[in-house]
């Protein structure tokens, strides 16, 4: 199984995380700076301007300086929380729950969330092409198979489920590639450059298509995963509680396009995140507990 190093790298941007010089955790909520966290998502250009309302709507809330911190994977976010190198960490909903098992003292308070009204929450797709007589999930025996990610949720993680209650085991009955990001297993899968992959419903849906990297109908989706919980932006627990609710109160009310819009913040279109979407809708830590059992039924490495 060709499998991408993450750790390692992680590791590395910690050390230029730490460069940033003490957070407000660090200091008790004392200090006049707060780290917000966030890596690159394959559909953003510029990853601090999708952010930069929400983070000029904090550094209002909270009187503090909000720096951003763009990080190479979801390893150096989590090391980075853990060291007290970042305040507010946007997570991708696995990473969230490796961060909370591997110790790190943060708590999930908001989700971001592609529509007004939604819940926070996406599916995973298996991809193929309609010429290649796959229908199901059991029709990957043997093939050559795109993952995303090995701690990709939508990428690798339900996936996996998927495929085990089809009675194929990841491991050995299919040719396994990671393709590094959600674009790049939908586009290769299109190439023919994997008889089938995985890939996240709106990348396939609608962000390919609308950038004519894919045209409709290219792709068809033989499964589609339960809602998998959204990405959460978690807070330091060591944050002082009084900056902690106002960041909570201010993601959960006021981080939409709507509310950003009406207080001069953005205007326009004001599409927020790098999924391009409405904004956060509040969710806690309970919400994420679909991914600690689908952890439990994979009983993948990566979970523990």
């Amino acid at each position: 199984m060709k499998r991408i190093s993450r750790v390692l790298v992680g590791l590395a941007a910690v050390g230029l995380l730490a460069g940033c010089g003490p957070s407000a955790a660090q200091q008790g909520g004392d200090s006049d700076q707060l780290v917000f966290a966030a890596i690159p998502s394959e559909e953003s250009a510029s990853l601090q301007q999708d952010y930069q309302p929400v983070l000029d709507l904090l550094a209002k809330e909270t009187g503090k300086k909000i720096t951003f911190q763009k990080a190479t994977d979801y390893a150096a976010i989590i090391e980075g929380q853990r060291a007290g190198k970042i305040d507010i960490a946007k997570y991708g909903p696995f990473s969230y729950v490796l961060a909370k098992q591997q110790g790190v003292a943060a708590t999930a308070v908001a989700g971001q969330v592609e529509e007004k009204g939604a819940e926070p929450g996406y599916t995973s797709y298996a991809i193929t092409r309609p010429d290649t007589g796959i229908r199901s999930l059991a029709d990957f025996r043997g093939k050559k198979v795109c993952f995303v990610d090995p701690t990709s949720t939508s990428g690798y993680l339900y996936p996996k489920a998927g495929l085990l209650e089809a009675g194929i085991n990841p491991d050995t009955d299919v040719q396994a590639v990671f393709a590094g990001g959600h674009d790049a297993s939908a586009i290769a899968v299109a190439k023919g450059d994997c008889d089938a992959g995985f890939a996240y419903d709106s990348m396939v849906d609608r962000q390919l298509i609308e950038k004519g990297q894919l045209q409709a109908g290219q792709l068809s989706a033989v499964w589609k995963s339960a809602v998998i919980p959204g990405d959460p932006i978690a807070l330091s627990d060591d944050l002082d509680p009084a900056v902690k609710d106002k960041i909570t109160a201010a993601l959960r009310d006021k981080a939409n396009s709507d509310a950003l819009r009406e207080n001069g913040f953005c205007t326009g279109d004001c599409k927020i995140g790098d999924i391009g979407g409405y904004g956060f809708a509040p969710v806690d830590d309970a919400f994420y507990d679909g991914i600690r059992e689908v952890c439990a039924t994979t009983k993948d490495e990566q979970c523990q």
